[in-house]
């Protein structure tokens, strides 16, 4: 409902969407961000995760927020915005080579709920998987890594493939998250960089 705690919160400071407090609250319980960062905002529209990666980051950080929906442009300059669909093949060579490797890769990414729950719990989870690939071109060594899942059937199976991935992986539902949704946070923390070939596999 539009008249949540969560979305009058974000209106009142000034955040682009209530989600602006999850990342918050993941934040505050993984302290993951730090000033001077490199940042990629997967699926950003319509921004509020960028907003927040931000000012996590700083004014000597730097934020890439990427969507195939247009995002309108943010005063923090910090954030610069990539209009490309997350599945464009060519999408890790354009990053690579505009901004190199990245201490972090965030998506909030969602499919349009359908109703018919496991149909939107395997899309999820596909949008979920891409964007688990996409760090193991464009991560750091102990970079790290946040996505929202629904719970369900595959999640144990996705959560398998992270810590092939992290050193330590875990899952978060944080208080902003409505206590009805099935939407839950994987975060991956310290990427083993030894473990993933330098390209990217497409499949």
């Amino acid at each position: 409902m539009k008249e949540d705690f969560y979305y009058q919160q974000a209106r009142s400071q000034g955040y682009r969407s209530r989600a602006s407090f999850k990342l918050l609250q993941i934040n505050n319980k993984f302290k993951v961000f730090r000033k001077g960062q490199t940042i990629i905002d997967l699926g950003a529209s319509p921004g509020g995760w960028s907003q927040v990666a931000s000012h996590l980051v700083g004014g000597n950080g730097k934020v890439i927020a990427i969507d195939k929906s247009y995002i309108s442009p943010f005063k923090e300059k910090q954030v610069e915005i990539l209009n490309k669909d997350i599945l464009n093949r060519n999408l890790p060579t354009i990053i690579l080579e505009t901004y190199g490797k990245t201490d972090g890769l965030i998506s909030d990414c969602s499919p349009n709920i359908s109703g018919d729950f496991s149909r939107d719990h395997s899309i999820q989870i596909s949008l979920a998987r891409r964007a688990l690939t996409l760090t193991q071109s464009l991560l750091k060594v102990n970079g790290f890594f946040i996505c929202k899942l629904f719970q369900g059937t595959e999640l144990p199976e996705f959560m398998k493939e992270m810590k092939e991935h992290f050193k330590t992986t875990k899952l978060y539902k944080p208080a902003a998250s409505r206590k009805k949704s099935a939407e839950i946070y994987a975060v991956g923390l310290k990427y083993n960089a030894s473990k993933d070939s330098s390209t990217e596999t497409e499949k």
